[in-house]
């Protein structure tokens, strides 16, 4: 397992000596972000984001992500341009020297949440989805701004959206995710980029847009469409494991056993109600997911590949982008990386025995 850790680049209030100076962390999860969405990502781009890390001390282990654009969701005329782009950034990928590629395939919004600073009972601020609030909210107002949300939208632009996506059902979107899929998979599999796709969050349909990649069956039909292990996924605890019936244990020993698990996002949440949850902090007795069994799995099937403590509290007083703070991700970074430490010891003294 190699221990990594999300950083928005220079514009990240978290530096990148601040992530050298975490025990365990030798890898960073970044992306490009000043490329629109649905262009080729220049090689030179790439080169320097790659060296700007590594003169940290650190690797660039995982470009998380590189945007699907909604036209390939939407299955638009103009989506072959665009899957086009997407094959030549895997390919400047690999020719700069990175190996995954995690990505998602949610319509119009990527992560959502319903409130970025709720105040948990030891004061520190957290992310939360209530769906009762989620309920209310008119996507179409122009007066919302959650996280998750690309506010690069303009009020008209997501008006036509959902006009377009009104007639994308999730058999339909199934579709479109096949054939960017079977398009995307052969170049990742020639140049060597391991592709990682990241399960729906929250992992249901939210304002009648569908969302597909929300359970095991989901998973598993997900990997059939390319049946090779650079078609792989991303586990996300806390996307998943928002809906109870997602048994993270079992499904990281059911994907982990067949070497289709790319990458980890190693979160807790504290369910609230029916389809409503708090983020908290990692420690198991924090929230609803058991994380020593979710690591425990990953001992279990040999996961080798990286793992990065995902959304965090605000604590200490830190202020910046919700979620990604620097000191909650750092204790989870540890506390992850004890766990594996003492999950090694075990086997290891158990294969002496």
């Amino acid at each position: 397992m190699q221990m990594t850790f999300r950083w928005f680049g220079d514009s990240d209030p978290v530096k990148l000596w601040q992530i050298r100076q975490i025990p365990g962390v030798t890898g960073i999860v970044s992306a490009i972000y000043d490329v629109p969405v649905g262009e080729e990502w220049p090689l030179e781009k790439i080169v320097q984001l790659k060296e700007e890390v590594e003169s940290a001390g650190l690797s660039l282990s995982v470009i998380e992500s590189v945007p699907v654009h909604e036209h390939i969701k939407l299955g638009l005329p103009g989506r072959d341009r665009y899957i086009e782009n997407y094959g030549r950034t895997l390919r400047n990928l690999a020719q700069a020297g990175v190996g995954i590629v995690c990505y998602n395939f949610m319509p119009v919004f990527d992560w959502t949440r319903s409130q970025l600073d709720y105040v948990l009972e030891d004061g520190s601020n957290a992310l939360i989805y209530e769906e009762e609030v989620v309920q209310r909210m008119n996507p179409l107002s122009g007066e919302l701004q959650l996280p998750g949300w690309d506010s690069s939208y303009r009020k008209e632009e997501l008006r036509l959206l959902f006009d377009q996506y009104a007639l994308v059902d999730e058999e339909k979107l199934w579709d479109n995710l096949a054939y960017f899929v079977k398009a995307i998979m052969p170049i990742a599999e020639k140049v060597g980029v391991r592709m990682a796709i990241h399960p729906d969050d929250p992992p249901w349909p939210i304002f009648g847009l569908p969302r597909i990649i929300t359970d095991g069956d989901a998973l598993n039909k997900f990997l059939r469409l390319y049946d090779h292990p650079v078609n792989g996924l991303c586990l996300c605890s806390g996307s998943l494991g928002a809906n109870p019936n997602n048994d993270m244990p079992a499904l990281i020993r059911r994907f982990g056993a067949e070497g289709r698990i790319n990458f980890m996002h190693a979160r807790n949440i504290k369910h609230t109600g029916e389809r409503s949850f708090q983020e908290s902090a990692h420690l198991s007795s924090a929230g609803s997911l058991d994380m020593g069994e979710i690591m425990r799995a990953l001992r279990d099937v040999n996961y080798a590949g990286p793992v990065r403590p995902d959304h965090g509290r605000m604590i200490w007083g830190e202020t910046g982008k919700p979620g990604y703070g620097l000191y909650d991700r750092a204790l989870g970074a540890v506390y992850l990386n004890g766990m594996w430490e003492a999950l090694t010891k075990e086997r290891a003294a158990s294969d002496k025995n």
